[in-house]
């Protein structure tokens, strides 16, 4: 026992001292929380700045610059006749085919008949699927080449993809492939093209022919599986980077500013009910706001103000857009434009074919919604083809798959023209508010996560749930019920505890007593002359 006592002492001193600093070391770590929390130095909150509508700027209907094409266009690579007749595993995971008839039965017969889509990316070939039903819009990258409208040529063909998956109507009952509203109106806009770059030299250059080395799309053979149904066998790898197109990146053409200038002209001349954006400025977060994100915001809020659907891609994660993977997700660490400026665009993240999380897709807490973006078909961009393309050239020979939130974004602007056909009297904001609810929504608080914001979009029920914010009316609140219990005892407990304390008394007296009596008689002894013989 002696040996062990003064180890008792010790070891509380010990624990105590290392109990204290535990606690410095928690209010210091407390205290630069705080701190982070109330001062962001080199991070920006996902919220942006309120939108300063001075920055608003007029549509020149023109390039804000003078680029020159440096590549050749999208081309027809010299393959076999593949045909692609299964439909996309996107297709049947939102049940189009059925929402679709959900629309025709309730309108014209029509899906999507006289809603308008704008789509504002690298242009939009004249594919026939598109019927009469592909309209000019304008061009912001250069006059397009041998007499096309303008935004009707594609040298990417990133956009004539993302208008397929919106409203393509293939005229083959055999092809499984339909876009998600074939009844409606593309209106093209070319924005940006990877295939030029800003004119830095005052003579006018030559374009070179669909057919100069480094083109995007390389005319090569199709591996076995792949490519697209073509007017003579011929068929299309369009390529592209990472499925997406990013603005004001070197050596191409697009800028923030010509893109606000779309999107303002787009509402100011009612050009469109639905705006899709599959482009997008990826840069770090640095806790600042660059003015061509401040004028882009001014329009996706004066598009939204003015009743227009505004869609864009939630964004690729590559070596040049890292992923927001960081603990705090309100600090990101990459900003993405235009779905930061998410209280007027729903931005779209992409899920794979198993309905998880695409892991390219841009994380953030501004994401909307999910739509599927992997292993595409949409159409063949080329010029002058008839099928589809369900792959592309990325580098030389080698051939992958379609994929992006650039192709996830059209499924909902798609969904957009389906509600918007089926319900008219909807204001843009109500649409939107739609598929948000409607939405598959994650295991999450609030039903809302930074992966797939409120979730997966659901068509069926996008197009058939009855909302009480719709109809005026808000959720009923039930009525507080009264208690049916006697009235309260107001009187004073002293009488009562004195008679319970009186009670008591008398028992234990009376115990006592018997006690008593009963040792008495078990210790008197008998009397002799009681006995018998």
């Amino acid at each position: 026992m002696s040996a062990g006592r003064p180890f008792g002492p010790a070891r509380r001193t010990t624990t105590a001292l290392f109990a204290g600093t535990i606690g410095v070391l928690a209010s210091l770590a407390g205290a630069g929380t705080a701190q982070a929390q109330t001062a962001p130095a080199d991070g920006y909150f996902a919220a942006p700045p309120p939108v300063d509508n001075s920055k608003l700027i007029p549509d020149s209907r023109q390039p804000d610059k003078r680029y020159k094409q440096q590549k050749g266009c999208v081309q027809r690579s010299l393959g076999e006749n593949i045909e692609l007749k299964y439909r996309p595993w996107g297709q049947d995971y939102l049940q189009i085919a059925k929402a679709q008839e959900i629309v025709k039965a309730a309108t014209d017969g029509g899906a999507g008949r006289g809603v308008k889509v704008a789509v504002v990316d690298t242009g939009v070939t004249r594919h026939p699927w598109f019927q009469d039903r592909l309209k000019s819009g304008g061009d912001y990258v250069a006059k397009p080449t041998k007499g096309q409208p303008d935004g009707l040529e594609d040298c990417d063909g990133h956009g004539t993809e993302v208008a397929g998956i919106i409203a393509a109507k293939p005229d083959n009952p055999e092809v499984g492939f339909v876009g998600v509203a074939p009844d409606a109106t593309i209106v093209s806009y070319r924005q940006l093209s990877e295939n030029y770059e800003p004119d830095t030299q005052t003579q006018t250059q030559t374009p070179p022919s669909s057919s100069t080395e480094g083109a995007p799309s390389s005319s090569t053979n199709p591996p076995p599986g792949g490519g697209g149904g073509g007017a003579e066998g011929d068929g299309t790898l369009p390529g592209q980077s990472n499925g997406g197109r990013q603005l004001e990146k070197a050596g191409t053409a697009g800028t923030l500013k010509s893109l606000a200038e779309i999107i303002h002209g787009i509402a100011e001349r009612r050009e469109a009910d639905i705006i899709n954006m599959s482009v997008d400025n990826c840069r770090p977060a640095t806790g600042s706001i660059t003015e061509g994100e401040q004028q882009v915001q001014a329009a996706v809020h004066f598009a939204a103000e003015a009743g227009i659907v505004v869609v864009a891609a939630a964004g690729n994660a590559t070596d040049t857009c890292p992923q927001n993977d960081q603990p705090d997700a309100r600090r990101p660490k990459t900003i993405v434009t235009p779905p930061w400026f998410a209280d007027d665009v729903l931005s779209v993240g992409a899920i794979d074919e198993t309905g998880g999380v695409a892991p390219f897709s841009v994380h953030g807490p501004w994401v909307g919604v999910a739509a599927p973006g992997t292993k595409i078909v949409s159409l063949d961009p080329a010029e002058g083809s008839r099928g589809l393309a369900n792959l592309t050239f990325e580098s030389g020979d080698k051939a992958s798959e379609i994929q992006g939130t650039s192709f996830a974004a059209p499924y909902v602007a798609g969904l957009a023209a389906l509600v918007k056909a089926k319900f008219p009297e909807l204001s843009g904001r109500a649409i939107v508010n739609r598929i948000k609810e409607t939405a598959q929504h994650p295991a999450a608080p609030g039903g809302r996560d930074n992966y797939v914001g409120y979730g997966v979009v659901d068509p069926v029920a996008a197009l058939t749930q009855s909302l009480p914010s719709e109809l005026g009316q808000q959720a009923p609140v039930p009525s507080p019920q009264m208690a049916q219990l006697p009235p309260a005892n107001d009187r004073s407990p002293t009488p009562v505890i004195v008679a319970l304390a009186g009670t008591g008394a008398g028992v234990v007296a009376l115990l006592i007593t018997l006690f008593v009596m009963h040792t008495i008689r078990r210790n008197r002894p008998e009397s002799s002359g009681s006995t018998r013989r």
